[in-house]
């Protein structure tokens, strides 16, 4: 059991000794002159008792002098009880974590299957900036879910299906009218994609303002469309050529951000099972007809403003976006047995998502005791408050991003490094910069990403976290002959510091898993970094004489360096071996 948690028990026993009770909270000290943390519960405790706070405060005291715990108590205020951990406790407690890294971490009493929806990005065109936000806060979410004991089902849900393929289909027509892909008397094998993906990436947005100009085109397109979503040969063979080429390269880049997925699905894969969806909801009578149209109502009683219905079918026999939600979610919980959804999305998605778990749970396509949750992110700008643009003023790729970062980062790179290895490095430390960056503020905040100020590896950034953990691990290298399986005494303030940072990691991790943020972990990574390059910079380690003080040093050592790499990897950053 984790130290604090451990001492909130014993504070709860001595509460309920006393004929109190109270779930007991040791908040971190905001005044460490007074102690290291803090008791604020005797107000609620004499509201309830009718004493005096300070009343309660002092016959708590009184038992908790009797332990072997503190090395001061006091009381501040109306009943503020401040404590302060004796080094022999700590001593004990940072030996145990040593002897086990579990000890000092947090699970979850239950474990569940929980199915993350992320990444969504839309096939056929480039993943802009903006698209960092989803694979990104996901994969850690994700990780985060696995830390604390949860098991994870994942799919990257791409945008593959409707009007933008067949506009891409149409366009593709209209350059390579003789191509085998449009002749419906080819019997193959067909052709490799006609085009490369950059032609592709340019291919979208050209035919997308075509159709606003010509109608025919526009008509041609939604007869395309229909044509590929009912798989006819050649059109449907081209599809799958041209999404292929897209997949393949968001892939790509979704794998420099060590994102990975257990399913590649798409809306593609849901389509499939909307006549299903729509047979099962005829039949349990669960939708209704609204001027021509299915829909399913979700309004409620508490509701302060309009709550639109679902559309099921348009009056023209289209399906919508909320049809593939449904039949996407309809598909999941028939193959799997799941205890949570979370959907991660931009958070203009909010109403979507509202609307569409409101139906899932009304038409019980989704049990009651199943969480689905959703969590919207704000907007990542460039260093003017603006979408990221390119310098003749387009929308900015994430590729081309990741690659502008990468020339801040190469120049923190030592001259030791071979040159043939710094491109790698550089980018390493790129990914580390903008990952960091990225889950740093809070997760429905808009923020502004410097690529020169997250790029410092003096600053509260990735390369300097990266910088500090490598360091650790050259440090331990050298020392590799020095027992590090054992710590013996607090010698420096410093030392303590440290270690009351890694008392609240179990407290962190609990917060960001029930908060469902990484921020929190971002903060307290670089606070405890921080703890130990005050250590370190005003200590010699390797050169001490003292044996106690230096092997306490080395295991003090090693256990941040492993803190920071179980949290690094939650964060989904890499750490290199050198830099």
């Amino acid at each position: 059991m984790n130290l604090v948690s451990f001492l909130e028990k014993k504070l709860n026993e001595i509460l309920k000794s006393l004929g109190y009770n109270d779930d007991v909270v040791l908040n971190i000290s905001n005044r460490p002159d007074l102690g290291d943390y803090q008791y604020n519960g005797c107000m609620k405790l004499a509201s309830i008792s009718h004493e005096k706070p300070v009343d309660i405060a002092n016959k708590i005291v009184s038992e908790l002098e009797k332990t072997n715990y503190f090395s001061n108590i006091n009381i501040a205020g109306p009943g503020f009880i401040n404590l302060t951990i004796n080094d022999e406790t700590l001593v004990k407690y940072i030996n145990e974590v040593i002897n086990d890294f579990n000890v000092n971490t947090y699970k979850e009493d239950e474990t569940k299957t929980i199915f993350l929806d992320y990444g969504g990005a839309n096939v056929a065109k480039a993943l802009h900036a903006g698209h960092l936000r989803s694979p990104n806060i996901g994969e850690a979410l994700k990780r985060l879910c696995e830390a604390v004991g949860h098991k994870t089902i994942s799919d990257v849900h791409f945008g593959d299906w409707g009007r933008p393929m067949g506009l891409i289909i149409c366009e593709l027509k209209e350059r390579f009218p003789d191509s085998p892909f449009f002749n419906p008397n080819f019997n193959g094998p067909y052709p490799e994609c006609p085009v490369t993906l950059d032609d592709l990436y340019e291919i979208y947005p050209l035919a997308s303002a075509k159709a606003k100009e010509d109608p025919l085109f526009l008509e041609e397109a939604r007869e395309l469309t229909v044509k590929m979503q009912n798989k006819e040969k050649g059109i449907y063979d081209l599809y799958l050529s041209f999404t292929k080429l897209s997949i393949d390269d968001i892939k790509d880049i979704y794998n420099k951000l060590n994102a990975t997925f257990d399913l590649y699905e798409g809306e593609k894969d849901a389509d499939e099972y909307i006549p299903e969806l729509l047979d099962y909801l005829t039949k349990n009578n669960l939708t209704e007809i609204s001027e021509g149209a299915t829909i399913i109502d979700v309004k409620e009683e508490t509701d302060k403003k309009e709550m639109p219905p679902v559309i099921l079918i348009k009056s023209n026999g289209g399906v919508l976006y909320d049809t593939t939600e449904l039949a996407t979610l309809y598909s999941r919980a028939k193959r799997y047995d799941v205890d949570a959804y979370f959907y991660l999305t931009d958070i203009r998605q909010e109403l979507h998502f509202v609307q569409a778990f409101r139906a899932a749970y009304k038409t019980a396509l989704v049990d009651k005791n199943v969480d689905l949750e959703w969590f919207g992110f704000g907007t990542m700008n460039g260093p003017d408050g603006k979408p990221f643009k390119t310098r003749d003023g387009g929308v900015m790729s994430l590729r081309e991003l990741i690659k502008i970062v990468a020339l801040e980062t190469r120049k923190i790179i030592k001259d030791n490094i071979p040159e043939n290895e710094k491109d790698d490095l550089a980018e390493k430390l790129a990914i580390s910069a903008i990952k960091y960056a990225d889950l740093l503020p809070n997760r429905s905040s808009d923020y502004l990403f410097d690529p020169v100020k997250f790029s410092d590896i003096n600053g509260k950034t990735g390369p300097y976290l990266l910088y500090s953990t490598v360091r650790m691990a050259s440090l331990l290298n050298k020392a590799k002959d020095i027992s590090s399986d054992k710590y013996k005494v607090i010698s420096t303030k410093e030392e303590r510091d440290i270690i009351l940072n890694l008392l609240n990691l179990s407290t962190v991790i609990e917060k960001s898993f029930n908060s469902r943020t990484l921020n929190e972990i971002c903060e307290y990574l670089y606070r405890l970094t921080n703890s130990y390059n005050s250590f370190y910079s005003n200590h010699e380690v390797l050169t001490e004489t003292d044996l106690d003080k230096k092997e306490s040093y080395i295991a003090l050592t090693k256990l941040v360096h492993d803190t920071n790499k179980y949290l690094l990897n939650i964060l989904a950053i890499d750490v290199p071996n050198k830099i």
